[in-house]
């Protein structure tokens, strides 16, 4: 069985919705997430653009679809 990739370090959608609300904790987040994924410039673009509109995306969708946002495959 093929698992499904959970946001934020593998923790539960509770866990990582309550860590999307705080904009501090979602940047770092974010950011920490991108680049373990290997995702250097979007890790990057997120460290600077992620502060605001990128962080309401991100608490939006992870309240409706249960997932971040994920912009940049490289």
């Amino acid at each position: 069985m093929a698992t499904k990739k959970s946001d934020y370090f593998g923790l539960s959608y509770i866990v990582s919705v309550i860590l999307a609300i705080i904009p501090i904790t979602a940047l770092i987040c974010g950011v920490v997430t991108r680049i373990s994924e290997g995702k250097i410039v979007a890790g990057i673009l997120r460290l600077v653009l992620g502060w605001n509109l990128i962080w309401l995306i991100d608490l939006i969708l992870m309240l409706v679809s249960k997932h971040i946002l994920r912009l940049l495959n490289i």
